[in-house]
């Protein structure tokens, strides 16, 4: 099961548990919004606005934290794609991918686009998640970051 990190009003993140990067090569999170939308266009103005606020926050805190975990991210890839969802009937959805990139990474190495066959490959099977140990640290970043000036709801006209 997914591990949250955090939740709002309007979204949650999550540390996935069956991620694309594996821990040891920088991590993978995600970011969805409460309501299902089929994409990035369909999102209301303030939640795009929260939507790119949350993205940094995490993203930073995801890098912070995890360079503090001795993951040495470099670092962290913003994706939304909804590649795999297109022949379900609900159709793809709107969530956004944060893909930690270590230095260090052995499978998506660092300065190579990350590869993502379709999960039925077998690929991913030996990824580890975010651990425990990982989440709390990426949520004492979010704690802090949010209450840098530059994320107050005054600076995004929230």
């Amino acid at each position: 099961m997914d591990q949250q990190i955090i939740e709002t009003a309007n979204f949650t993140v999550v540390a996935v548990e069956k991620p694309h990067v594996s821990r040891e090569d920088g991590g993978h999170i995600k970011i969805s919004p409460k309501v299902r939308i089929a994409d990035r266009t369909e999102l209301a103005p303030k939640l795009a606005i929260e939507a790119m606020r949350l993205t940094m926050i995490v993203g930073a805190a995801m890098a912070r934290g995890m360079n503090k975990r001795g993951v040495d991210i470099g670092r962290i890839n913003y994706q939304d794609n909804g590649n795999w969802s297109v022949f379900q009937p609900e159709g793809p959805y709107f969530h956004i991918h944060l893909y930690g990139r270590a230095k260090s990474a052995k499978i998506n190495k660092w300065g190579d686009a990350c590869y993502f066959p379709q999960r039925s490959s077998g690929f991913y099977e030996n990824f580890a998640p975010l651990d425990e140990g990982d989440v709390q640290a990426i949520q004492e970043e979010i704690a802090l970051i949010a209450q840098e000036d530059k994320y107050q709801d005054q600076e995004w006209r929230l």
